[in-house]
């Protein structure tokens, strides 16, 4: 079975998933919205994503600051997290996401995208690097 990690952001949530054998994670896509509280269609595409790759758990960033307070962002994330619990049915891990998108823009740094093209990428390799710290903590 595979894990799916989220990035949950005010208006996009990136989307990575793990291969069959739960050794790799890999970008799927990011869902966007035109409102911070319009989630009933982002709910929707999660779900056929859980479907679609036969996930068995959702690891989703948890947003403490770099101090380890939990600010108003933890809250708006808690209550995706029983969301997204309610309408999958699946397990969801709270992973820390400290430093992940400065990781994601060191990483379009060495490949070279383009500053103008990068809200195309962030969220999902964001995405990516929280289910890998997932896997690597938990020596998956």
């Amino acid at each position: 079975m595979r894990i799916l990690g989220l990035d949950y952001g005010s208006k996009t949530v990136g989307v990575a998933v793990t291969d069959e054998l739960g050794l790799t994670a890999q970008g799927v896509e990011i869902i966007r919205r035109d409102s911070p509280k319009k989630l009933r269609r982002t709910l929707a595409r999660i779900q056929e994503l859980v479907e679609q790759y036969e996930v068995e758990k959702i690891v989703l960033g948890y947003p403490v600051m770099l101090s380890g307070t939990e600010g108003e962002r933890v809250e708006k994330t808690k209550e995706f997290a029983e969301l997204l619990k309610k309408r999958t049915g699946k397990e969801i891990i709270l992973q820390d996401e400290r430093l992940t998108t400065v990781e994601a823009y060191e990483i379009m740094d060495e490949v070279g995208i383009k500053k103008e093209d990068r809200y195309k990428y962030v969220d999902q390799i964001a995405a990516t690097i929280i289910l890998e710290d997932y896997m690597n903590q938990r020596g998956v």
